[in-house]
């Protein structure tokens, strides 16, 4: 397989730092080349100890670095539209975390960019597409044995949501997961959207709309619903069932330790998406490498992050006007595959 791979990792923030410590300590084949953050001194921090590695300011600069041979993408979203052509132009396998582009229009832009090229360089950060539990959902249902699925029921529960969150992120932050998710697993398109919206809970930030009861129609008659609820206070629950002709499936259901002691039993219940999916953002950027060690992309496409934004936006008009909104996609282009592949 030759030499490591040289990856420079744009953004050192929460999750930035995560993928720098992955590639430094679990992931095989790959090496942290570069980092660039507009905040040198939280890139400096989270490079500290790791041998060759350029700092910069401006990630143009990383990308340019000597070693850089692939780039993974961990900066806010509005900075992905700007990054992802820019890695294009050099023809450098590209891991970017959702979402890919926060509006449509620019995820279509970053769509006709590649499709221009001829080929593949993007994989998208969906990482539930690497969780254990969701490939062996995915791989029933692919089976057959359980009938048509009907519906699927999710939950997205988060401890507490951060400063700035919005009732629209509610959707294109968090539901994007599950418009993912829903999908692969499904591999169908999804075609409209309605949001409800009950009483706020007494722990949400004044004015955020939390929880919200999310119902999306899909091109072949599956319904699924999201609840969304980023203040429950107490952990992070990701839940699925799918519900079939002839019987139903669940994952999520936390089978975590269970520490019994002083008469009473405790279940630890995982408080971040860091925890709770470790494992499959160890998979996910595993694959990556390997697959661009191989000189190939594999995983989630950006027709994939393009669609997500599609719905994701007509999710936000919904939750805005009260009504359904259907979903709109651009004509696919002959380079990508069909939906949930």
């Amino acid at each position: 397989m030759g030499d490591l791979l040289g990856v420079a990792v744009l953004g050192a923030g929460h999750m930035g730092a995560d993928h720098i410590r992955r590639l430094d300590q679990v992931v095989s084949g790959a090496r942290v080349a570069a980092v660039a953050d507009p905040d040198r001194d939280r890139a400096e921090a989270a490079v500290a100890g790791l041998a060759g590695v350029t700092v910069h300011t401006d990630p143009v600069a990383a990308l340019d670095a000597p070693g850089v041979a692939a780039v993974l993408i961990a900066s806010p979203g509005p900075a992905h539209e700007e990054a992802l052509l820019a890695a294009f132009e050099r023809r450098l396998p590209v891991l970017c975390e959702k979402p890919m582009v926060p509006d449509s229009a620019g995820a279509l832009r970053v769509v006709e960019a590649e499709a221009r090229i001829g080929r593949r360089l993007a994989q998208i950060g969906f990482m539930r597409r690497y969780d254990a539990e969701y490939r062996r959902l995915k791989a029933l249902l692919d089976g057959g044995s359980l009938g048509r699925p009907l519906m699927l029921h999710c939950t997205h529960r988060n401890v507490s949501s951060p400063a700035g969150f919005t009732s629209a992120m509610l959707i294109n932050s968090s539901v994007s997961h599950e418009i993912d998710a829903a999908r692969w697993l499904l591999g169908q398109e999804l075609t409209a959207v309605t949001v409800l919206r009950p009483a706020p809970s007494a722990g949400a930030p004044e004015g955020l709309i939390d929880p919200q009861f999310v119902l999306f129609e899909t091109e072949r008659g599956a319904l699924v619903d999201v609840e969304v609820f980023v203040n429950c206070g107490f952990g992070y629950q990701v839940r699925c069932e799918a519900v079939c002709e002839a019987g139903s499936a669940r994952i999520g259901d936390e089978h975590t330790m269970v520490v019994t002691a002083r008469g009473a039993a405790r279940e630890e219940v995982a408080r971040d998406y860091l925890v709770r999916f470790a494992d499959a953002y160890d998979r996910e950027v595993q694959a990556w490498v390997d697959a661009a060690r191989r000189g190939e992309v594999t995983g989630p496409d950006v027709w994939d992050g393009y669609a997500a934004a599609v719905v994701a936006e007509a999710g936000v008009h919904a939750l805005s006007t009260g009504g359904r909104a259907t979903v709109d996609l651009a004509p696919r282009p002959d380079v990508y595959a069909t939906a949930g592949r």
